[in-house]
């Protein structure tokens, strides 16, 4: 009989837009809570869901292993989870049932039952862990094994003859090293490695150096790992790479944390460490613009492998950015991608439209920032209310009809925005024509004055302006942003 079968509720296949990337991650906080409590002695196997069309599967995983625990604790690293995707919290109360079917205690750890734990009870979970969960699951776990009570275990939301209890917050866990290594052995890589074989990419797995977040832009949900920012050693995660790569034989990384390199000083000990162990890697990362700018950050990336960061750069309007509470200024953008591409390393903005008091000037400046600054690629959101932050407490008396989106490609604006869904989804597709007419133009400009320099992706881009040239044009004049006005 097995202690504990732990599993997650994020299914790329329930997700269109992110399975047809075809890039994968394994459920990395799942790893870790994994590793910790079989570390303390309890039998563990992981059920992974993310390769998965629906949850029907574990139904028989359940009933050969005859667990006593059903966990299902998602990768809070994956910030998908953060979006309470309606897809997945169906799911996921199917494998409530499922679990509750075998007598398992159900354990369940996630952005989507944190904020709506009651829910979750209702349709069957024993306990609910809200944020950081490791610590608090061991404990709990331990303390139904010794027949203590639980009411003074932190962190948990359970019911008792029909009354719900919220314990208080668990403190955060300040030194991350403690933790053992993710249990990647239960993760089926080659798997994994099948999937991104389709992608055109080097397979990437994903690391986490950092939990948290301090920066207090007032759109960003933090459930799982709050405000606080706390940092693995670099030689915790150098140690983790060398293992991965010989294990995998991997040498490609997405670092998944929210802000990478903030501790000051950290990626140059990051880069010192791996010169010492003479790895040599290949990372993309996640950043913001006023911290690339500090000391020599830029420099250390290039050293150390980095191939391209992605930056919140949101709007180039300094009204909205100064309206989410974002904390960088428009010059701030211009200068980390000008560093950036002079260290030869990809930059990529994240934007978002839809921010309350957005209008037509705003969405003007920013296409033109893109069409400028020519980023080597973006991604673009509507502004979207997560459930415990200053923006959805704004716009939470308009959330009546919908308050989650199905998945991460629905764009329905769910509050009394300045224009609707038509209208931004009308304007993403826009967004990206822009920008592709943009890349079109720039190479053919290069292939003009260096002809012998041409690649198979330059002349595809440049092919393409005769689709982009008349698409954009046309939806610049239904959305009233034509060309001359941009």
């Amino acid at each position: 009989m097995l202690d504990i079968l732990f599993s997650h509720s994020y299914y790329y296949k329930l997700d269109p837009k992110q399975w047809k990337n075809k890039t994968p991650f394994p459920p990395l906080g799942t790893l870790y809570a994994a590793s910790l409590l079989r570390e303390n002695n309890y039998s563990v196997d992981l059920f992974d869901v993310n390769l998965l069309e629906n949850p029907l599967p574990i139904q028989s995983v359940l009933e050969e292993k005859k667990a006593k625990y059903l966990v299902i604790y998602d990768d809070g690293f994956n910030y998908l989870t953060k979006m309470c995707l309606t897809n997945m919290r169906e799911a996921c109360f199917e494998m409530i049932s499922f679990g509750k079917k075998e007598n398992c205690i159900v354990i369940v750890c996630s952005s989507d039952a944190t904020d709506h734990y009651k829910e979750y009870l209702e349709k069957g979970a024993d306990y609910i862990i809200q944020g950081e969960g490791e610590l608090t699951l061991l404990e709990l776990i331990n303390a139904i094994e010794k027949g203590n009570e639980i009411e003074t275990v932190n962190g948990i939301v359970f019911q008792k003859k029909g009354i719900v209890t919220q314990n208080p917050k668990r403190t955060v866990f300040e030194n991350l090293d403690q933790l053992p290594l993710p249990a990647w052995d239960l993760v089926d890589i080659d798997a994994y490695k099948r999937i991104w074989a389709k992608s055109n990419q080097s397979f990437t797995l994903n690391l986490a150096t950092t939990r948290g977040c301090p920066f207090k832009c007032n759109w960003c949900a933090k459930p799982i790992y709050g405000n606080r920012y706390n940092a693995h050693s670099p030689e915790y995660i150098v140690k983790e790479i060398a293992f991965l790569q010989e294990k995998f034989n991997v040498s490609r990384f997405w670092m998944c944390d929210d802000i990478f390199g903030l501790k000051p000083n950290w990626v140059q000990e990051f880069n010192a460490e791996l010169q010492k162990k003479n790895l040599k890697i290949s990372y993309y990362i996640q950043s913001r613009v006023d911290l690339l700018l500090k000391e020599n950050t830029i420099d250390a990336l290039a050293k150390s492998g980095c191939e391209e960061v992605w930056v919140g750069a949101e709007s180039a309007s300094q009204k909205i950015l100064d309206a989410m509470d974002k904390g960088t200024k428009v010059a701030e953008i211009y200068e980390a991608t000008r560093l950036l591409k002079a260290h030869k390393i990809r930059i990529a903005f994240f934007l978002q439209f839809g921010y309350l008091t957005e209008i037509k000037e705003d969405i003007r400046k920013t296409i033109a920032m893109v069409k400028e600054l020519l980023p080597d690629s973006i991604g673009i959101s509507i502004s979207y209310p997560l459930p415990g932050t200053p923006f959805y407490e704004k716009v939470k008396e308009d959330l009546k009809l919908k308050a989650n989106w199905t998945d991460s490609d629905d764009f329905e604006m769910m509050f009394n925005g300045s224009f609707d869904s038509v209208f931004y989804r009308k304007l993403q597709r826009f967004v990206h024509k822009e920008y592709r007419k943009s890349q079109g133009f720039y190479n053919l400009k290069s292939l003009l004055k260096h002809p012998l320099n041409l690649n198979f992706q330059n002349l595809k881009s440049i092919a393409k302006l005769g689709y982009y040239i008349p698409s954009a044009f046309v939806d610049g004049l239904i959305l009233k942003l034509s060309r001359d006005e941009i």
